[in-house]
């Protein structure tokens, strides 16, 4: 029997002031699958490749089908990971200026497969331009097996960002490095040393709503019209401290400021960042002619969720916002 203060450190619970996986012992999990598509959309559309004979061009992302996942257990990370992909392309060739279309099929990017030996598969549409064919096959699988190792790249290292957390001798070197460093800097950073670093980004959008200003604030602060444009359920306190709850609990966060009509500022955290991060997010309510524009900026977005981050407020936001406004007829 161990004596005591003797005993396996695994075991140990450090004093960490978040508390969190103490020596990233116990099994985490994070989901991958949206992030995923977002980045292979990102990697694998727009490729391009040519020839004296041809070009060619990746132009869609016809269907991914399939998920993504890292686990953590015993201070090691597991990936997980399986799709199938298929992606439109079309090419020209030069002397003729012929026009041709086909298919790219990746049937099974797996972790049970190393990228080279993933299968890719090219197809034509019926007729000539088998020269352009002959261009995806070669040069083209290249370059998607080249998109794809980057694909598995971000994911091991982007998105892990976090899952493995300093112990506690770790976060006591760094905080005495900083100290030497510079006490009042470190007073002014938002950093937290016990804590973990996250690289992130700011974001700003805009958006036009065919609908007075007064409506618009209610949609996002009235609980049944929250639940209608986001088809979910939803826990809301749109009061100044008030917590809420969205898209099935993927995004949380607390109102810090409303000013009626005008300002809705919010910490909000989407469900697989790193544990208690949030983004700053302040929508100004703007009035324009017959229509109300709604500028959004958002503080503290994790790097590796900034495209995740533009799809959520533009497509399950905005334009589900403008569908509701189209189908309903909002009581004032």
């Amino acid at each position: 029997m161990a004596k005591w203060g003797q005993g396996d450190p695994r075991w140990i619970v450090e004093e960490r002031e978040d508390g969190t996986n103490v020596n990233n012992w116990h099994w985490t999990e994070r989901d991958a699958t949206s992030w995923s598509k977002g980045r292979l959309r990102e990697l694998l559309v727009g490729i391009t490749v040519e020839n004296e004979a041809g070009r060619c061009e990746i132009s869609e992302l016809k269907q991914v089908e399939g998920e993504a996942s890292c686990s953590s257990r015993k201070g090691k990370l597991i990936f997980f990971y399986e799709w199938n992909i298929k992606l439109g392309w079309k090419g020209i060739i030069r002397e003729s200026g012929a026009k041709h279309k086909g298919l790219i099929e990746i049937p099974s990017l797996s972790e049970e497969n190393e990228v080279d030996d993933t299968e890719v598969n090219v197809s034509k549409k019926k007729g000539d331009g088998d020269i352009l064919k002959d261009l995806m096959k070669t040069a083209g699988t290249a370059k998607v097996r080249e998109a794809l190792g980057d694909y598995l790249k971000a994911l091991k290292t982007e998105f892990t960002m976090g899952m493995i957390l300093p112990t506690k001798a770790v976060a006591a070197q760094e905080l005495t490095v900083e100290r030497k460093l510079s006490e009042n800097a470190l007073q002014a950073s938002s950093r937290v040393a016990l804590g973990v670093r996250i690289p992130t980004v700011a974001l700003h959008m805009t958006e036009l709503f065919d609908t007075a200003i007064e409506q618009l604030y209610r949609i996002f602060t009235v609980k049944d019209l929250v639940q209608k444009f986001s088809k979910s359920p939803a826990v809301l306190e749109a009061e100044k401290g008030g917590k809420f709850q969205m898209f099935d609990g993927n995004i949380t966060g607390e109102y810090t400021e409303l000013l009626t009509n005008k300002k809705i500022v919010m910490k909000w955290r989407c469900r697989n960042w790193p544990e208690e991060h949030y983004a700053i997010v302040a929508l100004n309510f703007v009035p324009t002619l017959q229509q109300t524009e709604l500028q959004l900026d958002c503080k503290g977005v994790p790097v590796c969720e900034e495209e995740n981050m533009k799809f959520c407020w533009q497509k399950q936001h905005f334009e589900e916002i403008k569908g509701l406004l189209q189908l309903t007829t909002l009581n004032g």
